[in-house]
């Protein structure tokens, strides 16, 4: 009888160590009322607090889309949508929607060419 081969363990991938060659960054659309934000903190149950560009925390929720394809962990680079028919109080946080990920290679490019605001680098958050 032949020799069994060996088979890989299932669920273990190689990841490579290469940095991908950034061709395309997604900005936000600021006609769409999109904007930069900071993953704070994570509730659970698909919520998370997110420091925005203008300078307020809101509720983000992951868009069912990017939901189970995105892990979204504390300090990434998201893109939100702020919730424009939410009626804000003054004690309450509004309400956005998390619609984009940035890994860390298009973080890079963007911090290279300057295009993330001054208050949302990590050490400027207030908290």
């Amino acid at each position: 009888m032949g020799k069994k081969k060996k088979q890989p363990k299932k669920g273990r991938r190689g990841y490579s160590t290469e940095v991908p060659v950034v061709t395309r960054v997604k900005f936000p659309n600021k006609r769409m009322g999109e904007m930069f934000g900071r993953v704070v903190d994570i509730y659970g149950n698909d919520r998370m607090q997110v420091f925005c560009e203008d300078g307020k925390h809101r509720i983000g929720r992951i868009r069912g889309k990017i939901k189970k394809r995105v892990w979204i962990r504390r300090g990434d680079l998201v893109i939100v949508n702020p919730w424009e028919w939410e009626t804000e109080t003054k004690d309450g946080m509004g309400k956005c929607e998390i619609s984009w990920r940035y890994m860390r290679h298009e973080i890079s490019w963007l911090e290279r060419n300057k295009r993330i605001p001054e208050n949302l680098s990590i050490n400027n958050i207030p908290l």
